[in-house]
């Protein structure tokens, strides 16, 4: 599966620029998917890669006066942790998440929870 970026995210760059992250944040990551939705007055962002044999995700999100800059705190993950999420809620782009996900997570050997909001 290649690099997947959603929404207001359309590579590596946007991630880098919009999360103020290190410049080599993702030097030699393989990223699975990287979304960043934003509604009227807000904004939602998961960053899921693989670096140095590890899997790591970033999830951010903002009020109208700011955006994702200072919140780029990559978290140790597993596909197992994963897939006991609910996938698909997001507001902006929520669809595109959750099949991703999916894809992701039965490619790896695992079922996601696909709902959609409510």
């Amino acid at each position: 599966m290649t690099e997947t970026f959603l929404t207001n995210f359309k590579n590596r760059d946007d991630v880098i620029n919009e999360y103020s992250a290190p410049a080599d944040a993702l030097k030699g990551a393989k990223i699975y998917v990287a979304w960043y939705g934003t509604g009227s007055y807000d904004g939602t962002s998961f960053v899921l890669f693989k670096k140095d044999g590890k899997l790591y995700e970033v999830n951010g999100s903002h009020c109208s006066c700011y955006g994702l800059e200072g919140q780029w705190r990559p978290e140790e993950t597993s596909w197992e942790a994963l897939a006991m999420r609910t996938w698909g809620t997001y507001s902006d782009g929520e669809t595109e998440v959750g099949e991703v996900m999916g894809k992701l997570l039965d490619k790896y050997g695992k079922k996601a929870k696909a709902t959609k909001k409510r």
